[in-house]
């Protein structure tokens, strides 16, 4: 079984303004790509081969670099795409919702401390929504490809909603002014796509 590269779920124009289109065909179409390139090339012809992500994240300490770089590159951005849509914004409904005032204190109180971790993550990474062990929600960074679903992450959990702050998702449009990337980024979060994988992780 080789890693393939999904498709867009809309088209590159679809979030614009607020994600330009060509960010999103070099994102997408190099980037991801690449990601998913290297790693069909790390695990081939080795123990690994056939082994699914979830796999390789649970065993991830003892495994080469190019395989944790393009593994969490891979799930990471295949994630992204997903919880972002061009009716996105607004806030979350239901579950979720009642989850997030539960862990936070509000939903605007949630998206304070969740740009403040992506504002802060040094150099590359991610920011994330989790649901943790206790089926409680916290948010986390990690460095460069990583996630939380890695044995090797600080904090273990399930992600639900991810922030990439590498420069390559931003750079092009907001040069280095991150936090208006963030900012606007709100704008096409999909709120339904995150509130069925919170409820997925919580069954």
């Amino acid at each position: 079984m080789s890693f393939s590269l999904p498709e867009l779920p809309y088209a590159p124009t679809a979030l614009e303004p607020h994600i330009d289109a060509r960010t999103m065909e070099i994102h997408h179409g190099k980037h991801h790509a690449a990601y998913v390139n290297n790693l069909n090339a790390a695990v081939q012809g080795t123990e690994h081969e056939g082994k699914s992500l979830e796999e390789l994240f649970a065993q991830m300490s003892k495994l080469p670099a190019p395989i944790r770089n393009n593994g969490g590159g891979h799930w990471n951005h295949t994630m992204f795409w997903n919880v972002m849509a061009p009716s996105g914004g607004g806030a979350p409904e239901g579950e979720l919702a009642a989850a997030i005032d539960a862990a936070f204190g509000s939903f605007d109180e949630f998206k304070k401390q969740f740009a403040d971790a992506a504002a802060k993550r040094f150099g590359s990474g991610w920011a994330w929504l989790n649901v943790g062990a206790d089926g409680k929600l916290f948010i986390s960074s990690t460095p460069n490809q990583d996630n939380p679903l890695m044995d090797l992450a600080e904090q273990k959990g399930q992600p639900v909603l991810g922030l990439d702050v590498w420069e390559h998702a931003y750079y092009l449009h907001y040069q280095n002014r991150r936090p208006d990337y963030v900012s606007a980024w709100w704008n096409v979060v999909n709120w339904d796509e995150v509130s069925r994988r919170f409820a997925a992780a919580t069954k």
